[in-house]
C-alpha cells in the first residue's frame, strides 16, 4: 500500500513539473527571498520545472514542515538533515564544497572561556537546532572546557543569525552563536563593529540540498546538474563559490559528534 502511494505521488509530481524548495531561515523571509528567487528563476529556466521559493518566520516552523516533508527540495543545515533522512527520508544530492564553521562572537576581542567567566552569562543563539551556530559551539565548548552552556548559562534563542549579531552588539547577550557566511553578509554597520570573533569550531560539512522521495531520480539529477553548473553571479547571491556532488552518507560524521 505505501508503495502505491508512493508511485502515485511520484506520478502526480511528474505530471506537475512544479516543485517546492524550502529554504532554513537563517536571514529575514525578506532577504532569502531577494537571494533565491534569482536561483528558482535559473533552475526553472535551465530544468524546465517551476521551483517555488518557501521558508518561514522562524528556524523551528521551519523544521516542523520539513519534518513533515512538505518540501519537495530543500536547502537545511546538516543536523536538519539527520533527522529530515530518518524522518522522511529525504535524500542530499548537493552541497557548498566549503564546509562549514561555527563561531561566537562577543564584544571583547578576546573571551576567557573558563567556568568562573561564563557561568551566568547569556548566550544567543538564532535556534535550538541551528547547526553550525547552536550546536558546534555548545558541543565543543563542553568538550574542550567542560562548560555546559545549557546548564550554567543563560540561553536565548533569537529566531536568526542577524539577529544575534544585533543582540551582542546591543548588549543583549554576552556572546552569540553564527557562521561566516551570515556574518560577512551582516549589513548593520553599527552593529557589527562593535563584534569580534572569539571562537570558531572544527568544520563540517555544509548544508545540504535534499531530495524528498516522492521526486523522481530524474528531476534530481537534472537539479543536481544546475546547482553543480549554476553561473558564478546567482553562486554569487548565495555567498557560494562552487557547487559538489554530496549524497546521504556524507553527513553520517555528524551523528558521531554528540548533538542530538
Amino acid at each position: 500500500m505505501k508503495k502505491l502511494l508512493l508511485l502515485t505521488t511520484c506520478a502526480s509530481f511528474a505530471l506537475a513539473q512544479q516543485l517546492t524548495l524550502g529554504v532554513v531561515p537563517q536571514q529575514s523571509p525578506l532577504k532569502l527571498f531577494n537571494k533565491w528567487v534569482k536561483v528558482t528563476k535559473y533552475l526553472e529556466e535551465t530544468t524546465g520545472i517551476k521551483v517555488i521559493f518557501k521558508t518561514e518566520r522562524s528556524i523551528p516552523q521551519f523544521e516542523k514542515e520539513l519534518y513533515a516533508g512538505k518540501y519537495d527540495i530543500s536547502y537545511m543545515n546538516p543536523y536538519h538533515f539527520t533527522v529530515a533522512k530518518k524522518q522522511q527520508n529525504y535524500d542530499a544530492f548537493t552541497r557548498a564544497n566549503k564546509n562549514i564553521i561555527g563561531i561566537l562572537l562577543a564584544k571583547d576581542k578576546k573571551i576567557d572561556f573558563s567556568k568562573e567567566n561564563l557561568e551566568g552569562k547569556t548566550f544567543l543563539f538564532p535556534a535550538p537546532n541551528a547547526f553550525a551556530a547552536t550546536l558546534l559551539p555548545k558541543y565543543e565548548l563542553k568538550e574542550k572546557f567542560g562548560f555546559n552552556i545549557d546548564k550554567q548559562a543563560k540561553v536565548l534563542y533569537v529566531n536568526s543569525h542577524d539577529s544575534v549579531y544585533k543582540g551582542i552588539s546591543r548588549d543583549i547577550g554576552y556572546i552569540g552563536g553564527g557562521i561566516i557566511r551570515t556574518y560577512n553578509n551582516f549589513q548593520a554597520k553599527q552593529d557589527k563593529k562593535n563584534l569580534h570573533i572569539v571562537y570558531k569550531t572544527k568544520p563540517y560539512p555544509s548544508h545540504p540540498i535534499a531530495a524528498h522521495p516522492r521526486v523522481d531520480k530524474q528531476t534530481v539529477k537534472k537539479l543536481q546538474d544546475a546547482f553543480i553548473n549554476m553561473p558564478e553571479d546567482i553562486k554569487k547571491t548565495l555567498s557560494i563559490k562552487k557547487f559538489k556532488i554530496t549524497n546521504s552518507d556524507e553527513f553520517k560524521v555528524i551523528e558521531n559528534i554528540g548533538v542530538k
